[in-house]
């Protein structure tokens, strides 16, 4: 009897091997050569065992090559699976130890970690990584995490282990994270001849973390050598607390000496030019960036987007947004959030949708972007329709970000009792801002008895707010009950409370120059109020007549009108005339919503003068250009 011969075994298309061949070539050839995932790594072990290579001893490879679990594991395989390979291997190496901490999320390493056959000072390290990263993760740190720590380092004493550098850092690290500044200095003071760089940067972090800048700064200063780490952590620590032009100065220095900026540094200074909202210095980072040919990565990408955004250049902003080779959430958020807060909803809406139709799920700052946009141009249905859909299809439960903007969206509209509805139908407590804004509708619609019970109401949450006076006032106000006015600016007297003082910035010749109301401390205030007085002449000719229903006082109307013409903006766009070149946009920051009458002034201009004025006011951005406004008068 003749037996046919059997068909020779199949091999996968992608690859092709001997079987003798070395087992870790041929993982480095299976997996990618960045960002490898569980299932790259599961896929490249059922390959290796078909080949028969999948040995006990070459397990604790499998196991190096798995990333570090997040926080919290979105599954158990990729754990389980860990642990199935340590389990499997030759598991009394130190080596399958190690990176069997490295990779399970806690608190598995911490219970894991007495019970392990074998221990090296790095076994230390990974134990005291795991642990600060659950606590960088957001979890609550203090005396009981100290404690855990405490015990750690009281092993690796015990263990001849503590006086190993990298244990050392780590443990640093640690104290920094969990707030312990005291444990954390010992460790940089305790064996000056064991320490290095990464020593320094930690404890930098550490009182960075802690809000300590002043010692910060001292240990910066006092640093021994410095990396991009150095710098972009000082630099972090300034943005952190809300100086923005220290932290700018800093990456300044860093580029003067001639150093190369990291991606952190990078995307720290365009962070803090997009919070002052800047132009230049956000140039002047780009043009970094450029200069040093720095791959705009996801991260540098995004932080552009958001940087000329919020500096008022949007059109540039979408320029970098397409040009992006690939875009993360965050980068679709900063381009949805910036056309929406330019007026340009439908652009907003049509971006949105397009983030839909590939695919991605967008976040509760995605879904804040669109609400915001759909409110900013009175888009009432299709905001209606958005705010469903976050719950229903995308089950992302309304925040209060999300309940602002329906509320602003149905107060502008109009629709100020549907927006009470809502606010008090919300399963979370309401804010005073929700009726702050319910406030400023009355006021816009001229709901004079709801804006006086939102009002006192308002008062009584918040006495120390001075917008809340401001508002109730300029309701009585433009209902001309100057007795009213004068009872709540007595009131807010009484209370210790004063209107926050509006002020302008504006950028110029590499300056930054700040105008108050009324303002005569500038150097060049002679030439900026003759130059005011020549734009006011030029527009009253042209039949700009002032509106000053905004002024909270019963005074006459002169005198009105010499309050209201030397407001901030009004002496910025003045110093603008004299410093930026014709055909050059003015561009001015302002603390403070814009007030009516400046809005309708600054158009005038640029009908006038044949000039483009840009504003970035507390709400928003007002693109002015040939006696229009983007906002379309819809603020």
């Amino acid at each position: 009897m003749q037996f046919e011969q059997p068909p020779s075994a199949r091999r996968a298309p992608t690859f092709y091997a001997r079987r003798d061949a070395d087992a870790w070539q041929l993982l480095g050839a299976l997996l990618p050569r960045r960002a490898a995932t569980t299932r790259h790594v599961q896929q490249a072990h059922a390959r290796l065992a078909v080949l028969g290579l999948a040995t006990a001893r070459f397990l604790p490879h499998l196991l190096a090559a798995l990333p570090r679990a997040p926080h919290p594991p979105p599954i158990e395989d990729a754990s389980s699976y860990a642990l199935f390979l340590f389990r499997r291997s030759n598991s009394s190496s130190a080596f399958a130890s190690n990176h069997l901490l490295r990779v399970l999320p806690h608190p598995l390493p911490l219970r894991l970690f007495p019970g392990l056959p074998r221990r090296n000072p790095h076994s230390f390290t990974f134990l005291l990584a795991s642990l600060s990263d659950h606590l960088d993760a957001g979890h609550a740190s203090g005396p009981a995490s100290s404690f855990l720590g405490s015990h750690v380092h009281a092993l690796a004493v015990k263990a001849g282990a503590a006086g190993d550098l990298y244990v050392r850092n780590a443990l640093t690290h640690f104290y920094g994270v969990c707030g312990d500044v005291g444990a954390m200095r010992l460790m940089l003071d305790e064996l000056p001849r064991v320490r290095d760089v990464v020593t320094w940067n930690a404890v930098l972090a550490g009182y960075v973390r802690a809000g300590m800048l002043r010692a910060a700064r001292e240990v910066f200063e006092e640093m021994p050598a410095r990396d991009g780490v150095s710098w972009s952590t000082l630099m972090g620590g300034f943005v952190k607390e809300g100086e923005l032009d220290v932290a700018l100065q800093v990456f300044k220095d860093m580029v003067e000496k001639g150093l190369r900026v990291n991606e952190a540094a990078v995307v720290t200074a365009l962070s803090a030019s997009a919070q002052l909202g800047l132009l230049e210095l956000g140039r002047f980072v780009h043009e970094v960036v450029r200069r040093e040919e720095m791959p705009v990565s996801v991260n540098v990408g995004a932080a552009l987007v958001d940087m000329y955004s919020k500096c008022g250049c949007v059109a540039v902003a979408r320029e970098v947004f397409d040009a992006m080779p690939s875009k993360d959430v965050f980068a679709w958020n900063a381009m949805i959030c910036g056309l929406a807060a330019h007026g340009f909803a439908r652009d907003a809406v049509e971006l949105f949708e397009r983030f839909l139709d590939e695919g991605l799920c967008p976040t509760n700052i995605t879904f804040v972007g669109v609400l915001n946009a759909c409110s900013r141009s009175g888009l009432v249905a299709e905001g209606r329709r958005y705010f469903k859909l976050m719950a229903d299809k995308y089950s992302v439960e309304p925040e209060m970000e999300h309940y602002g903007c329906m509320v602003d969206l149905l107060g502008r509209a109009g629709l100020v009792s549907e927006a009470i509805e809502l606010i008090e139908g919300m399963p979370i407590a309401p804010d005073p801002v929700l009726w702050g804004t319910v406030l400023s509708a009355c006021k816009t619609h001229g709901l004079v008895n709801l804006g006086v019970e939102v009002g006192n109401k308002l008062i009584e949450l918040e006495p120390a707010h001075d917008g809340h006076y401001v508002l109730l006032a300029s309701i009585y106000a433009k209902a001309k009950k100057w007795d009213e006015v004068r009872e709540v600016r007595k009131l807010m007297s009484s209370r210790g409370t004063s209107k926050l003082a509006g002020w302008s910035l504006m950028e110029a010749q590499g300056n930054v120059h700040k105008f108050l109301v009324g303002d005569m401390d500038h150097k060049d205030s002679v030439r900026i109020y003759n130059m005011l007085d020549m734009i006011n002449r030029r527009l009253a000719d042209a039949g700009y007549v002032p509106d000053v229903s905004s002024v909270l006082h019963d005074i006459g109307d002169e005198e009105k009108v010499h309050a209201i013409k030397v407001h901030s903006e009004r002496l910025a766009i003045a110093y603008g005339f004299i410093v930026t070149e014709v055909g050059s946009p003015i561009r001015i920051v302002k603390n403070l919503q814009v007030c009516g009458d400046c809005h309708e002034f600054s158009k005038m201009v640029t009908k006038v003068f044949n000039r483009e004025i840009i504003v970035r006011d507390g709400s928003r951005f007002h693109h002015m250009k040939e006696g229009r406004c983007s906002c379309l008068d819809y603020w």
